[in-house]
């Protein structure tokens, strides 16, 4: 359930307006680390320059700064870069702080382990989905590797699609015109399912797909004021239907966000 890499689309060659250039350098620094994903161990300038549009001088430059910061490593015989550790710090600093997951993944294990389902819980980032937790009881072994940090197409699945359904209105339709682009040959279906999403999140709280052969999933958006939108979802292997499973997972869904909901409350 990886998403492809992608080429992200070149930066202007301007500062945007309102963008201070050292804020730009910043950007632009994290555009390169946004450029490795899971298989690309090691990144030459030309692979960097490719995927973030950024020529090669100014990867050369970048990277050398992140290397010096020691977010990244330097093969000096590959002639090639790598993420280095604190990367990982990084990312175990923001697990370990967050309430949303004290709260919800302890919840999500004990639904998991009750009804034999896959539970996750994700955030959008540009246009994916990013795993936050991912508790997996799937009799399929590929899809039992579905670990946290991993991305999943946001226009795709249902974790993609109910947040959609609650995103604002001016950010739905810079996604959609992004998906729109990318899903050029079968954007018609796509763009009607991403409909069909949002009304059903609307009417029934949950939306559902079945990207995957034989596996379908729930997702219910988590809305709290002053917290940024979660996605919760429920998945399972199974050559059954879209309406009996619906049916059997749509009322767990809403009663383990219920729950979650609830104990943020109290700790507010």
């Amino acid at each position: 359930m990886k998403a492809m890499d992608r080429p992200a689309k070149k930066p202007a060659d301007k500062p945007a307006r309102g963008v201070s250039p050292s804020n730009r350098s910043l950007e632009r620094g994290i555009l390169v680390l946004r450029a490795f994903r899971p298989g690309s161990d090691l990144l030459g300038n030309g692979e960097l320059a490719e995927r973030t549009g950024l020529s090669r001088a100014t990867v050369s430059r970048l990277a050398q700064t992140l290397v010096g910061t020691g977010m990244l490593e330097h093969d000096a015989a590959r002639r090639a870069y790598r993420l280095a550790a604190p990367v990982l710090s990084l990312a175990h600093a923001m697990r370990s702080c967050s309430v949303m997951l004290e709260v919800a993944a302890p919840l999500m294990r004990t639904v998991a382990a009750k009804l034999h389902v896959n539970v996750g819980l994700a955030v959008p980032d540009q246009e994916d989905m990013v795993y936050l937790e991912s508790v997996r009881y799937n009799s399929k072994v590929s899809l039992r590797t579905v670990v946290v940090g991993q991305r999943i197409p946001m226009e795709l699945t249902s974790l993609g699609r109910a947040y959609l359904a609650v995103a604002d209105d001016a950010q739905r339709r810079a996604l959609l015109d992004r998906f729109k682009a990318r899903q050029r040959s079968d954007w018609q279906r796509i763009e009607r399912e991403i409909a069909q999403a949002a009304e059903s999140v609307r009417r029934h709280g949950f939306c559902t797909a079945a990207w995957q052969p034989e596996v379908v999933a729930l997702a219910t958006p988590i809305v709290i004021a002053n917290r940024p939108v979660h996605v919760l979802n429920m998945s399972v292997s199974t050559q059954a239907g879209v309406a009996a499973v619906t049916d059997e997972l749509s009322k767990p869904l809403l009663d383990l966000r219920a729950a979650i909901e609830h104990a943020l409350s109290v700790l507010a």
